[in-house]
């Protein structure tokens, strides 16, 4: 991806200068979103949050060349605000789902993993990392940076969440045999 040196003159070009690099990384943003929220709406919802934060800080971005890792974190941040605030929400338990239960019948479940259970395993900063350094192919020194820890903290905790996966991944293949 190719990033154009913009000339921030006047509010109008910053207008378009910001727009046109937003629709470049749109689709990774909200697929970070997305992994976060896991839920559509809700992922459009933290891309436009993370537009409107980035717009309003664009001027103080000072190399254009990392827009896309600025953009990355505001989304985390954003994602992470939201389901914060989901989590004050107490949601009620209806008698619809124990209707559908009992008039269905045993339904076989899946004891299968998906990659979404297995990063609902982890707390916040080991998600960010597994999904920067995976997901966004950023290496150690990038992501150290990025999250303003040292690298060898990031190595520590990549590792010790792989090792989290492992051991539940296995846990799932014994128990779903």
């Amino acid at each position: 991806m190719i990033i154009i040196g913009f000339k921030r003159k006047n509010q109008k070009s910053n207008e378009q200068a910001f727009l046109e690099l937003f629709q470049q990384f749109e689709q990774d943003i909200y697929r970070m979103a997305y992994v976060y929220v896991k839920n559509k709406d809700d992922a459009l919802d933290v891309v436009q949050e993370s537009a409107f934060r980035a717009f309003l800080k664009f001027e103080r971005l000072k190399e254009v060349q990392y827009f896309k890792t600025w953009l990355i974190k505001i989304t985390i941040n954003c994602a992470v605000d939201l389901l914060r605030k989901k989590k004050k929400v107490v949601h009620l338990q209806t008698t619809d789902t124990e209707f559908l239960s009992t008039s269905m019948g045993d339904i076989p479940l899946s004891l299968s993993l998906s990659l979404q259970d297995l990063l609902e395993l982890l707390d916040e900063d080991e998600k960010t990392i597994v999904l920067l350094k995976f997901y966004q192919g950023y290496t150690f020194q990038e992501i150290s940076e990025f999250i303003n820890k040292p690298a060898s903290t990031v190595k520590s905790v990549l590792y010790r969440s792989l090792e989290k996966l492992r051991k539940r991944t296995r846990r799932e293949d014994l128990y779903g045999q």
